[in-house]
């Protein structure tokens, strides 16, 4: 199975993002915080990355989204479809390194109940 992420997937516009921060339920881990909307109209899943300017500058930001964005790609084949996600990166994710960021993502999916084996 390819393991790719197509960019048609990912949220853009600041709308989509406050769209899953505000109608979406949230669950916190360590490294980032996962937040699930369930798309019930039918719609494509999608998924989003942030890191807040609290983190650092913009180097430590777009390094905690890389670890985002390889965590999620690993593990998106066992997410169901018809979710719009949203990973935000804490600030334990600065030093963290790919493995414990993307365990942290497998255990709050499985506590959201979206892991499929």
């Amino acid at each position: 199975m390819k393991l790719t992420l197509k960019r048609g997937r990912m949220l853009k516009r600041r709308s989509e993002f406050q769209r899953v921060y505000h109608k979406g339920k949230s669950y916190a881990g360590r490294y980032l915080i996962l937040y699930v909307f369930r798309n019930y109209h039918g719609e494509k899943d999608h998924v989003g990355f942030a890191a807040g300017k609290k983190l650092g500058c913009a180097a430590v930001r777009n390094r905690v989204k890389r670890l985002l964005r390889e965590s999620y790609r690993l593990e998106q084949a066992r997410v169901p479809r018809g979710v719009t996600l949203l990973l935000v990166g804490r600030a334990a994710a600065v030093k963290a390194k790919s493995p414990q960021v993307q365990q942290d993502l497998v255990r709050l999916l499985k506590k959201a109940k979206l892991w499929e084996q």
